[in-house]
């Protein structure tokens, strides 16, 4: 993890979504797919939390080395005042932060599934994937058409994709998990990567474990220090033994988590998931909490 004082480089319209460009050498030097930033706020302190974005874009060679791009919805206060920034302004920037994707060593095909602004570290994923001699196919999905985020490019970077929007104005009427069990079938996929709301990502998960298809999500949780400490973005993962199960943080062990050992239901329930933290501090693991491990490569 760096910290950096990031000149903005560009920023451009995306339908409902605002991409920032960042200048940031070593940041984007260790960057991976799944990795977030952590962007500090105006010192007016009008909001006091850093505000937390996938990396979309690392560039590392070329005319565009050194450069990070992310993607920012601007309807908050925090995202807003980021979608209000201009060119050759400045930013404090941590990152690249958390567990990223891990590559599949001898699987194949892979398919990709993103709703809304989430498919952003989808599509680094996809290139890297793609560098790496794998087959991908894509799924995406949003609200409207604004919301479906960067369709041509979804296009340029698989082989097929399907795009789903709920009103219609874009591909077909409907949602993700409407056209997904065909898009498994079709594209003979033998590895799903997803990035989508919460709700969106359980059903996923539901699939993959009826299909014993292995599978990586990216999942999203309210973060306040990013960086481990204060235990608010903490995701319950059944333990290897299967005896029980450990709060680990989106932060630092994620957001990157095999969705077959997330309990959902827990995660997502409206009960009350903050506990007194033991005096021997919350367990960890030290690797990418998935199955059978030996089939991936960091």
């Amino acid at each position: 993890m760096r910290r950096a004082r990031a000149e903005i480089l560009s920023t451009r319209k995306l339908g409902s979504y605002k991409s920032l460009t960042l200048v940031a050498p070593e940041i984007a030097e260790r960057a991976r797919p799944g990795q977030f930033l952590a962007i500090a706020m105006p010192e007016s302190r009008e909001f006091v939390l850093r505000r937390y974005f996938a990396i979309h874009q690392a560039s590392r060679r070329g005319g565009w080395a050194g450069t990070l791009e992310f993607i920012v919805d601007p309807s908050g206060p925090g995202s807003g005042w980021l979608g209000r920034a201009k060119a050759h302004e400045f930013l404090e920037v941590m990152g690249p932060l958390g567990k990223p994707f891990s590559y599949p060593k001898r699987l194949t095909n892979c398919l990709l599934v993103a709703e809304g602004r989430r498919a952003a570290s989808i599509y680094f994923l996809a290139q890297e994937l793609a560098a790496r001699h794998k087959r991908v196919d894509m799924v995406i999905g949003g609200e409207t058409f604004d919301a479906v985020f960067k369709p041509i490019e979804a296009k340029r970077l698989s082989q097929t994709v399907a795009i789903v929007t709920t009103d219609g104005s874009l591909g077909e009427r409907g949602h993700v998990m409407d056209v997904l069990p065909e898009a498994l079938e079709r594209t003979k996929a033998e590895v799903l990567y997803a990035a989508a709301p919460a709700r969106v990502l359980r059903q996923i998960s539901g699939l993959c474990a009826e299909r014993r298809l292995p599978a990586q999500v990216a999942v999203e949780e309210r973060m306040a220090c990013g960086v481990g400490l204060c235990h608010t973005c903490v995701v319950p993962v059944s333990n290897k033994e299967g005896t029980g199960y450990d709060q680990l943080r989106a932060c630092i062990d994620g957001p990157v988590f095999n969705p077959a050992r997330v309990l959902w239901d827990r995660w997502l329930s409206d009960a009350p998931r903050m506990l007194p933290t033991p005096p021997g501090g919350v367990p960890t693991v030290k690797s990418w909490p998935g199955t059978g491990e030996a089939a991936w490569r960091g």
